[in-house]
């Protein structure tokens, strides 16, 4: 993998990522651009005692351009993107409009009730590719590849910033999802937080090891591996349905060996990973008659905390319940975090598995 680094007009990092060692890029971007704002804000939250993030700056980014408009395709003459090249594998780089900014400051100090603080962090961009038509389900293996490697690479990057307490790589695909841009592409977040559903997952696995000594996800695994509800497995790695799926479509992909991040897969186990993935994603898109919207969400330790207690993992779910039909998130999940799923994880599990590819 070749990786070369430049800065956008606005001073914003871009880093490409090429499986060729002859690959060249353009590396100066030619457009006039006013600063990145830095104003976003962290309130915490005394009820739930989580941090809130405040962007209201993000309230005009780009939204659903026409795709000879995407700010995500490759600059071609007389058009200057986000990505100055004309040509390109992978590429990441900061947010045009960053909900956290390594450069974030406020002049709000809050109350000793809610206090408030600048909107630390980064926020990047990952294209899974140059082809706007393309998808991650629809990317050669050596392509997806490549991908991983990114993944790992602003993983280690984004860690080794100060302030810094976790990294969450993630896509989001689908209008359905509130995609604003519809190029193939993922997001990257360095929290300054331990966020809430990680916390929730690690109070969890600490309370098991305390009553049984053993690590909960290796546990889960164990028993989901011997169960049913297994869509599809190689020799490293097994994708499941859980046994409580909250989604209507929901599988989690887990190693069979316990690591706590991306940069800790060896090459067999990022190779197999990428075979694994595009047959679940495949089998997504072969459900109903149209590609299937979905969040794919990494789950990676935190930087500095319980790193032997998290076990990496990829959870990917979709709102579909039917070809016709979206799961709502309505009163009881969103008023009382409590969901109700339509779909039993066993009958999921089956339909995936039989679904022709």
């Amino acid at each position: 993998m070749k990786r070369t680094t430049a800065r956008l007009a606005d001073g914003r990092e871009i880093i490409y990522f090429d499986r060729r060692d002859d690959a060249a890029h353009r590396l100066d971007d030619p457009r006039d651009l006013p600063p990145v704002s830095t104003t976003s804000q962290l309130r915490h939250d005394p009820v739930l005692d989580e941090w809130v993030t405040m962007a209201g700056h993000r309230q005009t980014r780009t939204f659903m351009p026409p795709a000879d408009l995407c700010p995500l395709c490759p600059s071609t003459p007389g058009r200057p993107t986000e990505v100055p090249s004309e040509q390109y594998d992978v590429v990441a780089f900061e947010n045009r409009f960053p909900s956290l900014s390594t450069r974030a400051t406020t002049d709000v100090t809050g109350t000793d009730l809610v206090p408030v603080r600048p909107g630390s962090g980064r926020c990047e961009v990952l294209c899974f590719s140059s082809d706007h038509t393309a998808s991650f389900a629809t990317l050669a293996p050596e392509q997806a590849r490549l991908v991983v490697e990114a993944w790992a690479d602003r993983s280690t990057e984004l860690s080794a910033l100060p302030g810094v307490e976790q990294v969450f790589c993630f896509e989001n695909r689908g209008e359905e999802i509130g995609v604003t841009l519809s190029h193939p592409h993922g997001q990257i977040y360095a929290y300054p937080f331990v966020t809430p559903r990680t916390t929730r997952m690690l109070e969890s696995a600490r309370r098991h090891r305390e009553r049984t000594g053993r690590n909960l996800f290796a546990d889960i695994l164990a028993e989901e591996r011997a169960g049913e509800r297994v869509v599809a497995r190689t020799e490293h790695w097994t994708a499941f349905v859980p046994a409580a799926a909250r989604w209507p479509i929901e599988v989690h992909l887990y190693p069979h060996r316990q690591v706590a991040a991306i940069t800790d897969l060896d090459d067999t186990e990022r190779d197999e990973f990428v075979d694994l993935y595009l047959d679940v994603l495949k089998r997504f898109d072969a459900l109903y008659d149209a590609p299937i919207p979905y969040i794919a969400a990494w789950h990676q330790a935190p930087v500095r905390t319980d790193r032997g207690l998290a076990y990496l993992h990829l959870q990917l779910y979709s709102v579909k319940r039917a070809a016709d039909k979206l799961k709502y998130l309505a009163g009881s999940e969103s008023g009382m975090g409590a969901f109700i799923t339509d779909m039993l994880p066993e009958d999921v599990a089956a339909r995936l598995r039989k679904v022709f590819l």
